[in-house]
């Protein structure tokens, strides 16, 4: 069962639409300065209360929103402009970064202040990520929808790359306080960008939108939709087990896999094994844009998703930093790979007129359940050590994706062999 591009698409072909050039520029501007406020919000928290549990906190209030709440924006982007989710999300990430830098200043920041910045900063990515994802569908339609994807995908691990190099930057050239201020400068050209952009996320449906506020009765309306569709289902479940089982809680237990490769005291080795990941995401996508021509399908997402989980299962057995690193860069690769083949088939094949809610359905799965992997391999590594929960983690997930492929095999045997992203939308 294959969902594929037409034959022929240019190299980068998302790139080739002026008007997403111009957004992916811009975005990855926002997803920097956002990467920035963690750099610099983090160390002056650990400077200040050097409190595990606040530490704690950050991750939790980042991951938590988008498990309760990703329906629900899902469906605001359904109903409203999604240039006005986009500003309100926008504004609500300056005002972090302002309160940080004020509080900051003025040292007078104190635990509660912290807890309600990073509250105020969950849901101001809950808020962005479905009504993004929408205006990318509208302003490059289905045929170059799979490149925009991959390349946006692109934009947050080059922010993750860049975001701490520029944040140090910022935090010695001007402190911690005036740093974050200075940041807010780096926000301001996407939300300038979306508050000039003609699209709204929803083309020439605008005007069939329910304007009925979206109620927790309305979990199992979606539910029953994503299940009419197999792949629709078939791709939340892969999502959600990755996230649940693996997600990317080995970044947090990387000073203990560093130090057991023999990590510097200088920091350097520590440095590539965090940055190896995300170095190979990005060359994962200059690899499928480059000319791979993999068209995203089902059986394509769940392959590259197995050779993910034994990637991550490998590399707490590596015994030296090259073979760990190689292990990291690969499933970085497979990541990028599988991911946005899931997101772009959950996109193409759900009903237009609740697009938004299945892609808040999918964020809930693929987002929300990494809080899960704080447990499977965070706590459990409590106790047998995070190298053997690493390890059953990611033979969990394994497990369950090779169950997806042979169910979706069985179930692909009495259906149609082709769904084209060039076809027209869907009523």
């Amino acid at each position: 069962m294959t969902t594929g591009s037409a034959p022929g698409s240019p190299k980068f072909a998302a790139l080739h639409v002026p008007a997403y050039r111009n957004y992916f520029l811009v975005l990855l501007l926002s997803m920097m300065a956002d990467n920035i406020e963690h750099v610099i919000s983090y160390w002056v928290m650990f400077q200040a209360f050097r409190s595990p549990a606040l530490a704690g906190f950050a991750v939790i209030s980042h991951w938590v929103p988008f498990l309760l709440f990703s329906l629900h924006t899902g469906a605001l982007a359904d109903r409203y402009d999604c240039r006005k989710l986009i500003h309100i999300a926008q504004a609500l990430f300056i005002s972090a970064s302002v309160a940080w830098g004020l509080l900051f200043l003025t040292d007078t920041l104190q635990m509660w202040h912290a807890v309600v910045i990073l509250l105020v900063h969950g849901a101001a990515g809950v808020i962005l990520a479905p009504a993004s994802q929408l205006i990318i569908h509208e302003m490059v339609g289905r045929e170059q929808l799979p490149s925009a994807i991959r390349l946006n995908a692109s934009s947050r691990y080059l922010a993750i790359l860049l975001g701490p190099a520029v944040g140090g930057g910022l935090m010695l050239l001007l402190g911690p306080a005036w740093g974050l201020l200075a940041n807010v400068l780096i926000y301001l050209p996407f939300t300038i960008f979306t508050l000039r952009t003609p699209y709204t996320g929803h083309g020439e449906r605008a005007a069939g939108r329910s304007a009925r506020p979206f109620a927790w009765s309305d979990v199992g309306r979606v539910l029953a939709i994503a299940r009419a569709d197999s792949r629709i289902m078939t791709m939340i479940v892969l999502a959600g087990a990755s996230s649940f089982f693996v997600g990317n809680a080995f970044q947090a237990q990387m000073p203990e896999y560093a130090t057991y490769l023999g990590a510097d005291d200088g920091g350097a080795l520590y440095s590539i094994l965090l940055a190896a990941n995300a170095a190979g995401a990005i060359l994962g996508v200059i690899w499928l844009e480059g000319g791979a021509n993999l068209r995203p399908s089902v059986r394509a997402a769940v392959l590259f998703a197995i050779l993910w989980g034994i990637t991550m299962g490998l590399f707490p057995l590596a015994q030296s930093y090259v073979p760990a690193v190689a292990l990291l860069v690969l499933s970085g690769i497979f990541s990028i790979a599988f991911t946005s083949m899931a997101q772009t088939l959950v996109q193409l094949l759900a009903p237009a007129n609740v697009r938004g809610s299945i892609v808040g359905l999918f964020n809930t799965s693929m987002l929300g359940l990494r809080a899960g992997a704080g447990f499977t391999v965070g706590v459990l590594g409590t106790f047998i050590g995070v190298h053997r929960s690493l390890e059953l983690s990611s033979l969990a997930f394994v497990l369950v994706a090779v169950w997806l492929l042979a169910r979706e095999r069985g179930i692909a045997n009495g259906s149609p062999a082709t769904v084209v992203i060039a076809e027209s939308e869907p009523n």
